[in-house]
C-alpha cells in the first residue's frame, strides 16, 4: 500500500484527491494546508477523516512515511515543496505549471538526479481521448507531415478569481493566461511540432487593468526547424469558459479538435466527425478529462518501472518555450 499526501487543499486537489480514491493500493494518509479548515474539509470528504491533517510540509515529511506527495499549492511553492519532497528521498506529483523560471526548473533537474524519489507532471490532457486519436491519425501518416498548427484558449477569469494573495501576482503566479490557464494547449501543439526556433509575441491586460500585474491575453507566432508555423492565441478575459480549440494542418488535410470531438478533412473526402467521449470524467470538463489516467500512469511508473511521458524530459519544451515566449515579451 503506498502511502500518500496532498499539500494545497484548494479546488484542483479534489480531482486529485477524487482519482487517488479510486486506485487500488493507495492511501491518501495526510493533507497539508496553512489554512486547516480546508485540510480538514478535503480529509473528511475523501477518507472520512482518516488523513491527518498539517499546517507544514517540514513537519509532515519529519512525521509520516510516505511514497508519493501531490503538490497543489500555488505555483510559486512548487518548486521548493518538490525539492524538499526529493531531497528527502519521496516521489512527486506535481500540478501545472513546472517551474515559474529556467532557473527553478534546473533546479529541479539537479535535484531529482540526487534523489531516489521521481517526479511526474499533471499535463492531463496528453490522456484525453480526443487526443489519443489525434496521436493515432499523426503516427498513421495518412494525412502527410504536420506542416503547421493553430490554438484558441478563450475562457473567463474574473476579479473574484484574482482575490487571493497570489493569482494575479506576477512574482506568485509566474504569469497569467500563459502559464496558467493556457499551457495545456500549449503542450498540446508543441507535442505534434516539436521546439520552435523562432518565436515573437504580444501580450496584453484588457479586463483588469490596474489590479492584477499579469496578461490576461497573450498571442504568439512560432516557427519550427522543419518550415512549419504555428499561432496560438489565448484570453482568460472572455464571458464563459468556452471549449479550447487546436487545429494541426497536414500535407493532405486538417484535423480541429474541440473539446470532445475531432474533425478530420481529408483531401478528396467529405469531412469526418469523432466523437470521443470518455467515462468517469474527472474535474471540470474545459480543464480537459485526463486526470485519472495521467495519475494512475504515474504510480504504474513509480512501481512497475515503466515510462512516463509527463517526466522532467518530456515537460522540458513546453516549460522552456513558456519561458522564451515571456523572455521575448518582456525584454
Amino acid at each position: 500500500m503506498k502511502r500518500v499526501a496532498i499539500v494545497g487543499c484548494g479546488n484542483i486537489a479534489k480531482v486529485h484527491a477524487a482519482v487517488i480514491s479510486q486506485i487500488e493500493d493507495i492511501s491518501l494518509v495526510a493533507v497539508v494546508d496553512t489554512v486547516k479548515q480546508k485540510a480538514h474539509q478535503l480529509s473528511l470528504a475523501y477518507t472520512n477523516g482518516t488523513a491527518i491533517i498539517y499546517d507544514s510540509l517540514t513537519d509532515m515529511i519529519s512525521k509520516e512515511k510516505l511514497d508519493v506527495i501531490h503538490i497543489c499549492t500555488p505555483h510559486y511553492l512548487h518548486v521548493p515543496m518538490a525539492v524538499e519532497g526529493l531531497r528527502a528521498g519521496i516521489n512527486i506529483f506535481m500540478e501545472k505549471p513546472p517551474a515559474i523560471s529556467k532557473e527553478e526548473f534546473d533546479l529541479l533537474v539537479k535535484t531529482c538526479g540526487l534523489s531516489e524519489g521521481n517526479i511526474g507532471f499533471c499535463f492531463q490532457n496528453r490522456y484525453n481521448p480526443t487526443t489519443k486519436a489525434l496521436d493515432e491519425i499523426v503516427e498513421s501518416g495518412r494525412l502527410g507531415k504536420v506542416i503547421g498548427s493553430r490554438a484558441f484558449v478563450t475562457w473567463r477569469r474574473d476579479r473574484e478569481y484574482y482575490s487571493d494573495d497570489w493569482h494575479g501576482v506576477l512574482e506568485k503566479e509566474g504569469g497569467g493566461v500563459l502559464i496558467n490557464q493556457s499551457i495545456h494547449t500549449l503542450d498540446l501543439m508543441l507535442r505534434y511540432l516539436g521546439k520552435p526556433t523562432k518565436i515573437a509575441a504580444t501580450m496584453s491586460n484588457h479586463h483588469l487593468p490596474g489590479e492584477i500585474n499579469v496578461e490576461d491575453t497573450l498571442e504568439a507566432w512560432m516557427s519550427f526547424e522543419g518550415g512549419e508555423r504555428a499561432c496560438f492565441y489565448a484570453s482568460n478575459a472572455y464571458v464563459t469558459d468556452a471549449p479550447v480549440i487546436l487545429e494541426l494542418e497536414f500535407e493532405k488535410g486538417r484535423v480541429t479538435m474541440m473539446d470532445k470531438q475531432l474533425i478530420v478533412n481529408e483531401q478528396g473526402k467529405d469531412p469526418k466527425q469523432l466523437c470521443c467521449k470518455s467515462s468517469g470524467e474527472i474535474g471540470k470538463s474545459y480543464w480537459g478529462a485526463g486526470h485519472f489516467e495521467c495519475i494512475k500512469d504515474f504510480y504504474s511508473h513509480i512501481t512497475y518501472g515503466t515510462e512516463y511521458q509527463n517526466d522532467l524530459k518530456g515537460v522540458a519544451n513546453t516549460l522552456s518555450t513558456t519561458m522564451e515566449i515571456y523572455k521575448y515579451i518582456r525584454e
